[in-house]
């Protein structure tokens, strides 16, 4: 028998049925469906604070969907409240029947009541999300270094600034990153909140995704003493046949606050004996890594590809928090098809702030959430959506006219998986 929509009840999961949307979670995600105890325990503190929905066929659980309190950077560092997706899977069994459509619905009209501005997600698929008025915003790059060629003193003695690096235990990570990492988000447009459950996952006091190895963790410091950066890494254990040492440094995440902090982090990571590569996590398409090698060469792009996704559940407030580039004012005719926000919109910027009010006037642009939420952060270009039919110009000059206003000077960045 066919089961229809009408058939599954979606809703948020009771404690008790916890397990089976663990279960479902990790076979949605095809990984080894076994539920420990400790399992339970993890993610019964890691979902505190969270909005877990599952959708029931017969009482089996069928899709998962996750979301929880989030801060998000817009341009000028001001931060906006944002309602994070995870945890999203529909087993393949019940694909193509609107489960994901009734999850996501249930989980946007929650936010868009509690007042949250924006959602945000990691699309694992890229096709799946803009039908949900979601749109790319934010783009990663992952370099490769070839440590021997990148031309750097293999008796680099430590940074030449006065400052040191040292490595550091897990308890001082747990009390120095939260810190640390707020001053970097707060200038790091596209970048979000870490909660406490986040640092406790990633040193391995709360241990939610299975088995957990301990990483390297590394802090530079000023000549003052102030923590500037951290970096954490994990190496492998690879040796040629002629008993060379052929091993890779993984950065897991490296964040700093200046760039003379991020150069002498990844200045450290290239001089650690027996490392002769070092692939760089995640990082910003226009990341400074390469031009800190003598070589640039060296460091070559092994991945480029979209990150976070943002969907704008209130076009005015979301256009008000962040600042612009320059002054001017335009006319945005901005659709949505999931009726959350959307209307005609006279955009008033200078350097004194914005306004975003309702108007009657005539377009100067039109495009869908999805679009806006593309340009919002200041990654994509105007013209470009322009060219490629996803916004349309109602008078000539306005898409320029928007590049101008939007447009970032150095790329946004969601340094977080999440």
């Amino acid at each position: 028998m066919t089961v229809t929509p009408a058939d599954i009840d979606v809703r948020r999961i009771t404690d008790e049925e916890l397990p089976l949307w663990i279960r479902t979670a990790r076979t949605g995600f095809l990984r080894p469906p076994t539920v420990t105890d400790a399992d339970l325990a993890a993610r019964r503190t890691a979902h505190i604070g969270s909005r877990t929905y599952g959708a029931f066929d017969a009482g089996s659980c069928v899709a998962t969907f996750r979301s929880f309190a989030q801060e998000l950077t817009a341009v000028g560092g001001a931060p906006v409240p944002a309602d994070a997706i995870s945890n999203v899977a529909v087993l393949p069994t019940h694909r193509r029947r609107g489960i994901l459509t009734r999850l996501m619905n249930e989980d946007l009209t929650a936010a868009k009541e509690r007042g949250d501005v924006v959602a945000t997600l990691i699309a694992a698929e890229y096709r799946i999300y803009g039908r949900y008025g979601f749109g790319p915003a934010t783009s990663a790059a992952e370099w490769t270094i070839d440590v021997p060629r990148a031309g750097l003193d293999p008796h680099w003695p430590g940074p030449e600034d006065g400052g040191r690096i040292d490595f550091v235990s897990l308890e001082e990570v747990r009390k120095t990153g939260p810190e640390l990492h707020e001053r970097v988000r707060r200038a790091q447009p596209g970048a979000v909140s870490r909660t406490d459950v986040w640092w406790e996952q990633d040193t391995g006091t709360l241990r939610v995704y299975g088995e957990w190895t301990e990483a390297f963790y590394a802090a530079y410091r000023s000549a003052d003493g102030e923590v500037q950066g951290l970096v954490s890494y994990k190496v492998d254990d690879h040796w040629g046949d002629a008993k060379q040492p052929l091993n890779t440094a993984t950065v897991e995440w490296l964040i700093a606050t200046t760039p003379a902090a991020e150069r002498a982090l990844w200045r450290f990571l290239c001089s650690i004996d027996w490392v002769v590569r070092i692939k760089s996590g995640a990082r910003s398409p226009d990341d400074l890594l390469p031009g800190f090698l003598p070589d640039p060469r060296a460091a070559s792009i092994t991945t480029q590809a979209d990150w976070l996704w943002v969907r704008i559940l209130d076009v005015a407030a979301a256009l008000e928090a962040r600042t612009y580039g320059g002054s001017g004012a335009l006319v945005l005719e901005v659709t949505d098809r999931g009726g959350f926000t959307g209307g005609r919109f006279l955009l008033e910027a200078g350097p004194d702030g914005a306004s975003c009010t309702p108007t009657g006037r005539g377009a100067d642009l039109t495009l869908d959430v999805a679009a806006l939420a593309s340009l919002w952060l200041g990654d994509e270009s105007a013209p470009r959506l322009a060219a490629l039919g996803r916004l349309g110009e109602e008078r000539a000059g306005a898409a320029l006219e928007a590049d101008a206003l939007l447009r970032t000077p150095r790329r946004p960045w969601c340094p977080d998986m999440f």
